[in-house]
């Protein structure tokens, strides 16, 4: 790798990281595009700049989550499935599951089925939960059995979250605003189990890659955020269907 790849896969986890098309499946096509192999190094920097992105959440809403401890508690019953699966798949997951492009492909395209079928039969309703903090803590926790799903790449952290948000009866912006909270503990575990777990040395220009990428995601991320609140309260998920199932089947015939 060097800064040229850097830079691109750090755009592309900045602006994939919140909007429900996976981030992790879009990594994982980019280093096709770019002709990186799927090294040691090449899985933990993608892990590495997961985390500059959700830390552009903890800037943006780092008042409003000090100011409701409520809220805090239902992130931590979403939290617990995703860290239970994580624990226990550990290898599976990055041995197996991260790098697979015929997993990712597949992922990405029945979630796009899903996702438009979703958004067709949903609609909110005047009662839908609109403040985290009066989230049921039995609701967080099934909200967090759907983000457990995303381990698997190409499914989307934040399409299973905020799928899940939906189907247990929240508004579609609390739905959001959720699935950028929860993915702050979530993002950390994975990032220090990973540096926990990898036995790999890394090099001082490595060092520097991961920094580099790690502030390009953070600062393109901080723009997502803001775009994507702004238009979901305004538009469906079904463009985003549409998207997963067209850069699918289009990655299947002219990459694989």
């Amino acid at each position: 790798m060097n800064f040229f790849t850097v830079l691109i896969l750090s755009v592309v986890e900045g602006i994939s990281e919140f909007l429900p098309i996976s981030s992790t499946g879009h990594l994982v096509l980019a280093a096709k595009l770019l002709a990186i192999q799927q090294t040691e190094f090449v899985k933990s920097f993608e892990i590495a700049i997961q985390l500059g992105a959700i830390l552009s959440v903890v800037f943006l809403y780092f008042k409003t989550v000090l100011m409701n401890r409520a809220m805090w508690s239902r992130i931590l019953a979403a939290f617990i499935p995703s860290a239970v699966v994580g624990l226990l798949l550990y290898k599976f997951i990055k041995g197996v599951l991260i790098g697979n492009e015929i997993v990712t492909l597949a992922a990405l395209l029945v979630g796009g089925i899903i996702m438009i079928v979703i958004e067709l039969l949903f609609k909110e309703k005047e009662h839908s939960v609109s403040d985290i903090g009066k989230l049921t803590h039995k609701r967080a926790f099934v909200v967090g059995l759907f983000q457990s799903i995303s381990v698997i790449p190409g499914v989307s952290r934040a399409a299973a979250t905020i799928i899940g948000s939906l189907l247990v009866g929240t508004s579609r912006k609390t739905a959001v605003e959720f699935s950028f909270l929860l993915a702050v503990p979530t993002m950390f575990a994975a990032t220090a189990l990973d540096l926990a777990k990898s036995s790999y040395t890394f090099s001082q220009y490595e060092y520097l890659l991961l920094g580099a990428g790690f502030v390009c995601s953070f600062f393109v991320a901080l723009f997502t955020v803001k775009y994507f609140l702004h238009y979901i309260q305004r538009h469906t998920f079904i463009a985003f269907g549409v998207y997963r199932i067209v850069i699918a089947i289009l990655f299947f015939i002219f990459i694989l």
